[in-house]
């Protein structure tokens, strides 16, 4: 089974930055397509980012410019660093893995991020 913990979710003003961090367990991120997906209240979850084991990325328009997604497969972590953040940035970010070899998902339980403007 794959275990996955976000942490750095926070509140800050419009502008600022996070960087959430994503640390998975009993698998190995190479065998993984990793991704971070946030929900807002009252709004379906959406993709922010994905990252796949060598090194392709993807990113919502709304992340476009503003965020970066990488991996340390050594480390098993996934982080998201996010920048100029905005209010519609606002909601709970997970983390999803998905095992390439068994076509599985995986989700964290979350970390909010809450951006005044």
């Amino acid at each position: 089974q794959v275990q996955l913990v976000e942490s750095g979710g926070d509140s800050v003003q419009a502008g600022g930055s996070l960087r959430l961090t994503c640390t998975a367990s009993g698998n190995k991120l190479r065998m993984t397509a990793m991704g971070w997906y946030r929900q807002a209240p009252g709004k379906q979850r959406e993709l922010v980012a994905a990252i796949i084991s060598g090194g392709n990325t993807n990113y919502a328009d709304s992340a476009k410019g503003r965020f970066t997604i990488s991996r340390d497969n050594a480390k098993k972590t996934v982080t998201l660093q996010m920048e100029s953040l905005l209010a519609e940035d606002t909601g709970v970010y997970y983390c999803h893995a998905r095992n390439l070899n068994t076509m599985r998902d995986y989700w964290g339980q979350g970390t909010q991020v809450t951006v005044s403007s």
